[in-house]
């Protein structure tokens, strides 16, 4: 069983598309594929769940389609926030939510505050979330030490690193899932996917639930993972 599963939360604008529904329904129906994912992970054992929810590319959106992701974030935090901490889950922010608009920035840092001794799981959500630019901020805060002379340079190794990130205290990623059938990354988790099993699946993200998710977790289970090794 993995202990972290990321997933890419992919095809939420075709499959509105597909029914007629503008791209706010397809939203809101994957926003509760998350909701029955969350629920079906911890079952399962998965310790974290890392859902990428608005990349840092997604700001060239049409400013109405921002809007109502944004509207969906207010929603979900004030609908969910009190499951998630009966459930014993601890909600962790990757990204920079400060950019967002006041309000929900704030409603973001309360749901943090609150559930930050949950133990029971991690819900890692990405908000204005950028695999180069978290790399960027992790080299910039180590030269900031060697140039103040905390460092030096040739005492930064990969653990260095890896604890200058967001996900710096989460499990290792073990299992990254894209729906939609698209094979990339999107500027995801790069360092953390290093030895990561990738799997791409060709099921629209509102369409990926309980079953979907026991699937790919049957897929990591039957792989060998051998991290360079023979």
């Amino acid at each position: 069983m993995p202990k972290h599963v990321a997933i890419i939360m992919d095809g939420n604008g075709r499959w509105a598309k597909a029914r007629g529904l503008p791209r706010a329904a397809g939203h809101k129906a994957g926003a509760e594929a998350a909701r029955k994912v969350l629920r079906a992970a911890g079952e399962a054992g998965v310790e974290c769940l890392t859902l990428y929810a608005f990349s840092s590319e997604n700001w060239r959106r049409p400013e109405a389609e921002i809007n109502d992701l944004m509207g969906l974030l207010r929603f979900y935090i004030g609908s969910e926030l009190n499951a998630l901490h009966g459930e014993g889950i601890r909600l962790v922010i990757l990204g920079d939510h400060k950019a967002f608009k006041p309000d929900v920035a704030r409603m973001v840092d309360e749901a943090v505050a609150r559930t930050a001794d949950n133990r029971r799981m991690t819900l890692a959500i990405a908000l204005n979330y950028g695999g180069r630019t978290e790399l960027v901020k992790a080299a910039q805060g180590l030269a900031r030490r060697a140039a103040a002379g905390e460092i030096a340079p040739e005492e930064i190794d990969e653990a260095m690193i890896d604890a200058s990130l967001d996900t710096a205290g989460l499990p290792p990623l073990d299992l990254m899932i894209r729906t939609s059938g698209e094979h990339r990354l999107s500027n995801f988790l790069l360092w953390q996917a290093a030895y990561a099993e990738l799997l791409f699946v060709d099921t629209l993200w509102p369409d990926f639930d309980d079953d979907a998710l026991r699937a790919a977790l049957d897929v990591f289970a039957g792989r060998e993972r051998r991290y360079g090794g023979l």
